[in-house]
């Protein structure tokens, strides 16, 4: 069974944040710690942490770096370099977990692979409600989720769509799983990919060329994504360029990433 490091990033948006935390508390199965990468948030955030450290049932580390924009690749490496685990679980601040998460991760680790799940969304009119509220208990019934199906945990079946692919398509940092050698070995995100877009398509990228597997899961792993209005995407294009780069020159490494973190 691996020890499961969960790493959680966040900018500014405590009020989600504690709604991702408290998601974590119920889990059936706790990871051994959890991370805040934080990207330079404010104040509020890390009070929001110091409070809920308290009672958190495992050690809640909090990683901070100053604001100089989006810089979510350097963060997270720094997170990771903290990490005590072998095998590390990585969402964002704006989601809540269903209680099985970490189990469900558990579950289908696999050396030599790393993991990409999905996630469904909650209408951002619902926001109010919940901050108000705090609920975190959702299921593909409850009001104003959308993409459904992503919503639906079902592990009887869950293996009728599980597929290992050699490809780095539609990788996201809200629902990965990977072993924390293999992200050592290609050294992490590339801390020069700054602003929004495919950073982790890029590293996915490399752990292919490592001659790692996809595993692309449905029916586990669920979370719910607080839909909220979209970052920049002025460095897309920048970064899309770099992920066809990686794959093309079949890099195994970048040469600033986590070893320069």
């Amino acid at each position: 069974m691996p020890q499961i490091s969960l790493i959680i990033s966040t900018y500014n948006w405590p009020e989600a944040l504690k709604l991702c935390l408290l998601s974590v508390k119920q889990q059936t199965q706790l990871p051994v710690e959890v991370l805040i990468a934080d990207d330079g948030s404010g104040p509020d955030t890390k009070s929001l942490i110091e409070v809920m450290r308290v009672d958190f049932p495992v050690p809640l580390v909090h990683i901070w770096h100053k604001d100089l924009g989006f810089r979510k690749s350097i963060i997270v490496n720094k997170a990771i370099k903290e990490a005590s685990g072998d095998y590390i679980v990585q969402i964002d601040g704006d989601v809540i977990l269903e209680k099985h998460f970490i189990k469900d991760h558990n579950h289908v680790a696999e050396k030599d692979v790393f993991v990409r799940g999905t996630r469904a969304h909650i209408h951002q009119d619902r926001l109010p409600e919940l901050y108000r509220t705090t609920q975190i208990d959702f299921c593909f019934l409850s009001k104003g989720i959308i993409n459904r199906f992503n919503a639906i945990r079902f592990p009887l079946l869950s293996f009728l769509f599980e597929k290992k692919k050699r490809n780095s398509n539609s990788v996201r940092g809200s629902n990965l799983a990977f072993w924390k050698s293999d992200y050592v070995l290609v050294n992490g995100y590339d801390n020069d990919l700054q602003g929004w877009g495919h950073e982790d398509e890029e590293l996915a990228a490399r752990f292919i060329n490592t001659g790692k597997l996809k595993k692309g899961i449905k029916l586990r792993a669920v979370q719910f994504h607080l839909s909220h209005k979209e970052a920049s995407r002025s460095n897309e294009g920048k970064h899309a360029e770099a992920v066809r780069n990686t794959l093309k020159n079949k890099l195994k490494t970048c040469i600033n990433g986590y070893a320069q973190s």
